[in-house]
């Protein structure tokens, strides 16, 4: 039976970034410092980058909001805070969807926007959640159909509440994807998606300092 563990959440400024290493060059946007973008590239760890100035061969040409406009080999495009990394240039067959990067936020956590049945949704890596645990709100938002699963109890940190497992069909972070993950919806409020071991234990996990990495095993 999953367990959640209380996590404490704090509000920052600066989303967290994921890189996938492809054979495409792999950009994000992480952060805005003023009129500087806080970009990764292909892993790095995050750079802050005036526009006019270049970093790995992405320009930044301008910045609005938590959007900017970078240029790569003679190509435009928009990135916003928050999405998935742009795959840019390149284009060829290569190792793609097998490797995660993620930087942790101001709090140590490891926070990803990814897709649950295609649907966008914000993630938290948690190593002590048993499945990918979802908040009923969020699962509504979601369409998810977890009422046709199977009703549960799990204990969480305001006591015992109404939960339903279930499959996830497919779970994506940037183009990573893995399918029939095992999850959970629960009554309890959770401001974010856990990523828990029924994701995580699919994979290779690496932490150096602020940074882990997620190699794909199956």
């Amino acid at each position: 039976m999953p367990r959640l563990r209380p996590l404490l959440y704090c509000l920052v400024a600066l989303a967290c970034g994921v890189a996938m290493q492809a054979s495409a060059q792999s950009v994000a946007l992480t952060g805005m410092l003023g009129n500087k973008a806080l970009l990764v590239v292909d892993g790095s760890p995050p750079k802050a980058v005036p526009a006019g100035e270049s970093y790995r061969g992405v320009k930044v040409v301008s910045t609005q909001g938590d959007s900017v406009q970078v240029e790569i080999d003679g190509k435009r495009q928009t990135l916003r805070l928050g999405d998935a990394p742009t795959s840019v240039g390149g284009g060829g067959a290569g190792a793609s969807g097998t490797r995660i990067v993620l930087s942790a936020d101001s709090g140590g956590h490891f926070m990803v926007q990814g897709q649950i049945n295609g649907k966008a949704t914000t993630m938290v890596v948690d190593t002590g959640a048993t499945g990918v645990v979802i908040a009923e709100s969020e699962a509504q938002r979601m369409g998810l159909k977890y009422n046709a699963g199977l009703p549960m109890k799990v204990s969480t940190a305001n006591g015992v509440v109404p939960a339903w497992y279930f499959k996830i069909g497919t779970l994506k972070v940037g183009d990573v994807v893995a399918y029939d993950v095992d999850g959970v919806v629960t009554t309890g409020s959770m401001p974010y998606v856990l990523l828990g071991n029924s994701f995580l234990s699919r994979f290779q996990m690496t932490r150096t300092n602020d940074q882990m990495v997620l190699e794909k095993r199956y």
